[in-house]
């Protein structure tokens, strides 16, 4: 089986995570904005690590045969400091129009204050503007109260219902969000949040119409291969195998894919590497032999 992990934080992980997600059958991955475990103080923190985004972290998983898009977006912790989130807002749409950008994201909330509703609303504002999906995350804290604020805010603001994911469900919010309309999706981590033997609970309840597999995966303790580690077990569980194909990739792909960024025939073809390219003058390798396979690519390096 292949693998779309739609939400990981790739900046955080290593080559070998990328060569251990291509072995196990990670095809594709979003990576949305997010923080980095300390506050950022100056607009040009956010310029270089969006544009890393867009450029470094696409060239990096391409090297071996992963699909990188992100998602651009001001994150609802940093939405705090309003002086900065300010600037990050007007920042936001030179990059959120760019290749390979499938969403506004990660936002919403992280402790529900008067200042992350009101950079929410502008995000989603500009997601109904350019008519693409929005991903949000919920408060680890009030997460029930958080996902119910998040999808009435969104929903005043005109966003489509079918173009919004919220990500972090656990059992008590999962019909709220189904019932929505929304994708819901869920974090596999390895002792929080969600684990995989609560997702197999939650896929035999509810099925898999729009809910979505991801690991979310970071700086902290968390698993880059928590999709295809999840997956296995929802197999071995009794979980019809298009149960598991369309909660690990189907519709990740066709939540996104409204984004008119994924080419779903590039994905469905065996993956051109050649790690020969460089990036920047910069290689994956550190003098290491490159592998070439599947043919040629013509991977651009990108200018912000």
């Amino acid at each position: 089986m292949k693998f779309f992990d739609p939400h990981i934080h790739i900046t955080s992980r290593t080559t070998d995570d990328l060569q251990a997600m291509a072995n196990a059958g990670v095809r594709a991955v979003i990576e949305p904005a997010f923080w980095l475990g300390q506050p950022r103080t100056t607009i040009g923190s956010y310029v270089d690590y969006f544009s890393s985004l867009v450029g470094w972290e696409r060239f990096r998983c391409g090297q071996f045969g992963i699909a990188h898009f992100c998602a651009i977006g001001l994150n609802s912790k940093e939405a705090n400091n309003e002086g900065l989130a300010r600037e990050v807002l007007e920042l936001i749409p030179h990059f959120a129009l760019k290749e390979g950008v499938v969403a506004i994201g990660e936002i919403g909330y992280d402790e529900i204050t008067p200042a992350e509703e009101r950079a929410y609303q502008a995000q989603l504002q500009m997601a109904v503007a350019w008519d693409t999906v929005v991903m949000v995350h919920s408060p680890h804290r009030d997460k029930k109260r958080g996902i119910r604020r998040s999808i009435d805010v969104a929903r005043e603001a005109g966003v489509d219902m079918r173009k919004l994911v919220i990500d972090h469900n656990n059992e008590e919010t999962v019909r709220d969000v189904l019932d929505a309309g929304a994708w819901a999706a869920f974090t596999i981590y390895p002792h929080t949040k969600m684990d995989s033997e609560r997702m197999v609970e939650i896929v035999r309840r509810y099925g898999s119409e729009r809910i979505i597999v991801d690991s979310s995966a970071d700086w902290g303790v968390s698993d880059a291969l928590s999709v295809p580690r999840t997956a296995a077990l929802m197999l071995t569980s009794g979980i019809a195998t298009s149960d598991v194909e369309a909660t690990t990739w189907s519709n990740a792909l066709a939540a996104y894919q409204q984004s008119g960024q994924i080419d779903v025939e590039s994905l469905n073809a065996s993956p051109s590497i050649d790690q020969r390219q460089l990036f920047a003058d910069n290689s994956v390798l550190r003098g290491q032999a490159p592998r070439v396979e599947g043919g040629l690519t013509s991977l651009r390096e990108k200018s912000c």
